[in-house]
């Protein structure tokens, strides 16, 4: 056991956030999401955090993952009817609250999410049972 990190953070899930590089994605998904189905296309690593609520894990992640300032929209959620559901204002406030660099939100097209998905580094299946609990991030740099 380690001090000072998440345990939702697993061994899986830390080898992933410290292996990827900047510019990678790295997408969280609910529990209806086809994450494995996605993975495999991306040819992506997946790894499964059942019974964890998406909210939570976005926050655990971005205690440690630097979120990329080089891009405008470094967070992607699908695009959602109104009104907004309460989740997409939980990421808001996670990411106002814990991402090194803050930014707004941005809607993408469900089948957009999908294909974006689908090229990401890393796939988070969650335990999530929410509609719209998914996220993709932008990994960043740590500057010293």
């Amino acid at each position: 056991m380690l001090r000072q990190v998440n345990p939702l953070l697993s061994p899986d899930l830390l080898h992933i956030l410290a292996s990827m590089g900047h510019g990678d994605d790295l997408v969280i998904v609910n529990a209806n999401f086809p994450g494995d189905k996605i993975a495999r296309k991306a040819g992506a690593r997946y790894t499964r955090l059942d019974g964890a609520p998406a909210p939570e894990v976005l926050r655990a992640v971005l205690e440690h993952l630097p979120v990329d300032d080089f891009v405008k929209d470094p967070f992607h959620v699908m695009q959602v009817p109104d009104p907004k559901p309460p989740i997409l204002s939980e990421f808001e406030t996670i990411i106002r609250d814990v991402a090194d660099h803050p930014a707004e939100l941005t809607s993408i097209d469900r089948f957009a999410f999908y294909d974006r998905a689908s090229t990401a580094y890393a796939v988070v299946q969650t335990g999530e049972r929410r509609l719209y609990g998914n996220i993709i991030i932008k990994k960043g740099i740590i500057r010293l």
